[in-house]
């Protein structure tokens, strides 16, 4: 098994925003937006080195977008930084209309996601903004694992043609990936090979499934270690090719089990191949108060729970 080291924990919210400022640098057609929260997002750098292209707008999220659309519209590539739960949910409409339907090039970073943004609560953890933003024809879907990633995945956006939905936290988290691998947006990455089952993880859940191979591999077990960062477009071809090998998979994700990933994977199954998936999400229920490391084990998102997901698939083959 390839073994990744941590390099030290960072947010990924501060690898999108050192990925800003030199997506700034390398075209000075990208601008910046930020709903109040210019620090929670990172906008920070970009804000003072290029204060002429950053627009603050206040608490003011559907209004944001449409500014964003029409910047869009003059040559622009705009970043509209927020909080998820107000990216995905607040402003849905605006979303859909101003950007997925009239096709602007905007760019959505979404800060704050999923159950690890911890004491804020329920309000505030949005579970569901996958399932929505994969839903609105021609969004790509991007969940970066760590700071590294984040911040290559963030010069790749502002290199894309076409509305992108960037997904990351706040919480600290293992940084691993190599700091100089360029992200391809629609390709998944084979971390780790295996033989016995795929494992199939996006965003915080990364690292959580690289220790749970390592726990698997104790058992003799060879577990396929696959980050997908992109979730759309999807990349069915290295997908396909791993779960034929192995004859089983887990999906593992920080979402809703609705709407998410690993609905992704089991619907691509049903029309390819005939595979069991186990999945690790959130049932139906909403989010609470907690550390984030709390939480992770109560919603059965950390790595033991991805090492029983993985026996129960092996199991059904």
């Amino acid at each position: 098994m390839k073994k990744y080291i941590n390099t030290g924990n960072k947010d990924t919210r501060s690898g999108f925003g050192e990925g800003l400022l030199l997506a700034g640098r390398e075209n000075k057609n990208v601008v910046a937006l930020a709903a109040d929260l210019k620090g929670s997002v990172k906008m920070d750098g970009f804000a003072k080195e290029f204060p002429q292209r950053f627009f603050q707008a206040g608490i003011a999220e559907a209004n944001m977008v449409n500014v964003a659309a029409g910047l869009s519209l003059s040559g622009k590539i705009p970043f509209v930084g927020t909080f998820a739960a107000f990216a995905a949910g607040r402003v849905y409409d605006q979303v859909r209309m101003a950007v997925a339907y009239s096709e602007t090039n905007v760019k959505i970073a979404a800060s704050h996601a999923g159950i690890t943004l911890g004491e804020d609560g329920a309000t505030h953890q949005i579970l569901e903004d996958i399932g929505l933003m994969r839903m609105l024809p021609g969004m790509c879907v991007v969940v970066p694992c760590d700071y590294n990633q984040t911040k290559n995945a963030t010069l790749a956006a502002a290199r894309w043609n076409g509305p992108v939905y960037l997904r990351f936290g706040r919480p600290s988290v293992p940084n691993f990936t190599p700091e100089d691998e360029p992200f391809e947006i629609g390709k998944a990455y084979v971390l780790n090979p295996g033989s016995d089952v795929t494992i199939l993880a996006c965003g915080h859940l990364v690292w959580e499934a690289l220790v749970a191979a390592e726990e698997l591999e104790k058992e003799g077990i060879s577990a396929e270690v696959i980050n997908v960062a992109t979730i759309k477009p999807l990349d069915t071809e290295t997908i396909l090719e791993s779960i034929k090998k192995t004859g089983c998979a887990v999906a593992a994700e920080e979402h809703f089990i609705y709407g998410g990933m690993g609905e992704m994977v089991a619907g691509l199954l049903c029309s390819q191949m005939t595979a069991p998936v186990e999945h690790v999400a959130i049932a139906d229920r909403f989010g609470q108060s907690g550390t984030p490391a709390e939480l992770m084990k109560a919603y059965g998102l950390d790595w033991e729970h991805i090492v029983s997901a993985a026996r129960r698939a092996i199991a059904r083959k």
